[in-house]
């Protein structure tokens, strides 16, 4: 039986509808077309579907599509501002952060979450915030590096 969502999605008011047993993640991409949420292990163990929900990180995979009606979701698409990426994005793209781009989405929202709570995380910090999150190809030095790089840039704006 589908049901009516109404939620907010970057900022902007979104009705969708979706089974009652389709996952946030599903809804997402398929009913609402963010593509930058992935699927990479369906339970909750990779990161890479990694979205936040009211504000608290989440995996989109774990949580139903109907639980987003009145809700407000955050995903790496509301990230850059127009055609301006954001400083994480940018900094992932200059220390060459990202390979196949299945993780890239969930590190970026994760990395974000952290720099909004934690403006100057020290590199524990920062990887114990991202240990959620999987990657299979660059290994993780690159990425720590790059989230540090935008902390300094975020904190001089």
């Amino acid at each position: 039986m589908a049901m009516l969502i109404s939620t907010t999605i970057n900022g902007d008011a979104v009705d969708f509808s979706c089974e009652a047993d389709e996952t946030l993640l599903d809804a997402l991409r398929n009913r609402v077309s963010m593509t930058g949420v992935k699927e990479g292990c369906g339970t909750g163990d990779c990161g890479a579907c990694s979205i936040t929900l009211d504000g608290a990180l989440v995996c989109s995979c774990l949580v139903l599509g109907a639980e987003a009606e009145g809700r407000s979701i955050e995903t790496v698409e509301g990230m850059s501002d127009g055609g301006k990426l954001h400083p994480l994005q940018q900094k992932f793209l200059e220390h060459a952060a990202l390979q196949c781009g299945i993780c890239t989405p969930g590190f970026l929202v994760a990395a974000k979450v952290l720099l909004e709570k934690n403006p100057d995380p020290t590199e524990t910090e920062i990887r114990y915030a991202l240990a959620g999150n999987l990657c299979r190809c660059t290994g993780y030095d690159k990425i720590v590096r790059a989230v540090q790089d935008a902390a300094k840039q975020m904190r001089k704006a």
